[in-house]
């Protein structure tokens, strides 16, 4: 699997699949989530909506990631994960690497060759970007050997030199440190 990492805006990446770092309420917010929605437009809110009304009654569990069109980005895709908010007390890493696995799975799923993924967790959320990155690459790890039906490319796209730099450091380490 192709990976790489660069700072700059996610809404502008093209891919299969552009990764939202979403609130458990799919229903927009600041960051990465509020400028994939603002990109992607009314459409993407009422599918969030209708998914919430449908499926997620009681929003995306931290962890978890769900499917919708992308509307008006420049992908066929936007994967939902939710990571944990160090902020509101939710400190277990192991669901902040749930967030990236879940997505990858989500992308595979529906097809998806490349994948534009922000760093979960990393802004409003309070994660330090080192953490979020080993996240990253333990997710990336833990499915090393499994042959992906479809993702053939991960595309790190990040707000920040700073995370950027941790993104670039993580991945350099050989899988076998996870």
């Amino acid at each position: 699997m192709k990976i790489t990492i660069m700072q700059g805006d996610i809404t502008a990446v093209a891919a299969d699949a552009i990764v939202n770092a979403a609130n458990s309420t799919l229903l927009g917010g600041g960051g990465v989530d509020g400028a994939i929605h603002a990109v992607a437009g009314r459409g993407l809110l009422e599918e969030c909506e209708k998914l919430r009304r449908e499926e997620l009654p009681d929003g995306l569990p931290a962890g978890r990631a769900a499917v919708t069109k992308a509307h008006n980005l420049p992908a066929d895709w936007v994967i939902h994960a939710v990571g944990p908010n160090r902020h509101a007390g939710e400190t277990d890493v192991a669901v902040l690497e749930s967030a990236f696995t879940s997505a990858l799975h989500a992308a595979d799923r529906v097809g998806a060759h490349t994948i534009a993924v922000p760093a979960i967790g990393a802004g409003a959320y309070g994660w330090a970007p080192a953490d979020v990155a080993a996240a990253a690459h333990r997710a990336l790890g833990s499915h090393a050997g499994e042959k992906w039906d479809n993702v053939t490319e991960v595309i790190f796209v990040l707000f920040s030199e700073d995370i950027a730099d941790a993104f670039r450091a993580e991945l350099e380490r050989p899988d076998d440190e996870l």
